[in-house]
């Protein structure tokens, strides 16, 4: 159950062996993420967008930098807010790459419930 998040540019596809539907891997210095790959010319090439939203889902928990299987893009953004009134996350300008995913495949726990400890 991946997010259909990720829209690329058809040439920014083509370069990457990418096309709709496909799983990619976003990813930079500060983290990774998964997504379906959206294929579209509404994209600008040399942008993608990721749609914010998902919820982080790491595929080994505790271990920094591990991917996060439901596509939570504050894994790729600096944890610094916009304002002291908003707090909100500074998405709207991260750099990264993105290429098709070729890992096993995984997933997705972040709507199973914990089991219970009592």
């Amino acid at each position: 159950m991946l997010r259909h998040i990720d829209w690329i540019n058809p040439k920014d596809a083509a370069a990457r062996g990418i096309s709709d539907a496909d799983v990619v891997r976003v990813f930079n210095d500060r983290g990774q993420i998964l997504a379906g790959a959206k294929v579209t010319e509404a994209m600008r090439p040399g942008m993608i967008r990721v749609n914010e939203g998902g919820w982080y889902d790491p595929l080994e928990p505790g271990k920094p930098g591990t991917l996060c299987k439901y596509g939570d893009v504050n894994n790729l953004s600096m944890d610094i807010g916009t304002s002291k009134l908003g707090q909100c996350n500074c998405g709207h300008s991260i750099v990264g790459e993105v290429e098709e995913y070729t890992g096993p495949a995984v997933t997705v726990d972040v709507f199973t419930a914990p089991k219970s400890a009592v």
